[in-house]
């Protein structure tokens, strides 16, 4: 499993009703997307940095959603390019179902 963290600076600083606005409005589209297990929106405390934290099945997975053309939609709804951090899950533990799931 793969971690991606999606991060970019806000052109103003946004309230946590604001954010959770914006991000409602996009998180539909990544329902049902091919490899992605999980997605948090995440907004800083002060307001100027958000973004999100991907688990992805593969990196091939991630790569083929992060295309410069998401990279662009991305700027140009939130005002600046995001950034993406790869980082390996070999263990993932899920509360709401019990589980534990192993990295193939």
């Amino acid at each position: 499993m793969i971690v991606a963290i999606v991060t970019f600076r806000l052109p103003k600083p946004a309230t946590l009703a604001e954010a959770t606005a914006m991000f409602q409005s996009t998180a539909p589209r990544y329902q049902g997307l091919k490899g992605l297990l999980r997605k948090n929106y995440w907004l800083s405390d002060d307001g100027t940095h958000a973004g999100g934290v991907y688990v992805w099945e593969t990196r091939a997975d991630a790569e083929r959603v992060y295309t410069d053309e998401w990279k662009k939609t991305v700027e140009e709804k939130y005002g600046s390019p995001p950034t993406i951090e790869y980082l390996q899950s070999p263990v993932m533990v899920d509360n709401r179902d019990g589980s534990i799931s192993v990295a193939a």
